[in-house]
């Protein structure tokens, strides 16, 4: 299984292989524009260079990469939904243009319009982005939510609904975070209850769309519907809980990327993927 994390682009995307490199990642999932602003500055021609020199030197690859916060496809609010649509094209764009092979998102919130209305909006913009960007072969991702106030994608079911309506459904995969589902209230902690779960995921979703495994303990308990990261071994979910991912060999081939908290030195990142790996059953 290859194990690694979210790191920064800070000083340009090339910095974030680096980082994993020292954070002892063997692939990273990253930004490819700030996360926080609606605009994005031009990838320039030396940066890409320099971004793909350093995946060769390093031996670190980008297996994702993730989407602003800022943007929601669902939105019930016409002039928000288009910048986000844009955002969220241009983004698609620009890991075609770095050959990472995932655009994980948070599908959206309906803020209030209702959630058929605004996995309905969700499905429609993706089909249209699809339709637009047909020469493009980045997958993308959508990603189990806690639940939080109106956001969509908090079951299983729900994803499934919004990858139905989506035409071209090769181009679609799933991003399972373990905080998430546990915090929707999906149990993942005893075997038994971890097996139930992915024979769920499988049913309805099939885990051959599972593409990215978001690997996160949780600060808040199961079914607090509370996105909470915490580091792995140190939340509700534990040890025991990331022992049945790491040695499910239905998951070998699917990269887990930690998201928890982090400083300068990246000691964290450090010390939660040497927890996650002494899991491994030998």
């Amino acid at each position: 299984m290859l194990f690694g994390a979210h790191e920064s682009i800070a000083g340009g995307v090339f910095n974030a292989i680096e980082r994993g490199q020292k954070a002892t990642c063997d692939t990273i999932q990253i930004f490819n524009k700030s996360n926080n602003q609606w605009r994005a500055k031009e990838l320039a021609a030396d940066e890409i260079e320099k971004f793909f020199a350093a995946i060769e030197e390093t031996g670190v690859t980008v297996a994702v990469s993730h989407t602003s916060y800022l943007i929601n496809i669902a939105s019930p609010d016409k002039a928000l939904n288009e910048k986000s649509y844009r955002s969220l094209k241009e983004e698609m764009e620009r890991c075609q243009t770095l050959r990472i092979p995932n655009l994980v998102m948070h599908p959206g919130s309906h803020v209030g319009s209702g959630e058929e209305v605004g996995m309905n909006k969700i499905a429609e913009n993706i089909n249209r982005m699809f339709d637009e960007l047909n020469d493009n072969d980045v997958t993308l991702l959508l990603e189990a939510t806690a639940g939080q106030g109106t956001n969509l994608g908090y079951s299983f079911e729900q994803l499934a609904y919004m990858i139905d309506g989506i035409e071209n459904k090769n181009r679609m995969g799933v991003c399972l975070d373990t905080c998430h589902i546990f915090a929707a209230g999906y149990p993942i902690i005893k075997p038994v209850d971890y097996k139930k779960t992915m024979k769920k995921f499988d049913e309805v979703l099939g885990l051959e769309r599972l593409k990215i495994i978001h690997a996160n303990d949780s600060l808040k308990e199961l079914g607090s519907r509370r996105d909470r990261h915490e580091h792995i071994g140190k939340g509700f979910i534990g040890k025991e809980g990331f022992a049945n991912f790491v040695n499910d060999r239905r998951l070998s081939q699917v990269p887990m990327i930690i998201e928890t908290p982090k400083g300068e030195d990246l000691a964290e990142d450090i010390e939660n993927l040497k927890v996650l790996r002494s899991l491994v059953r030998k």
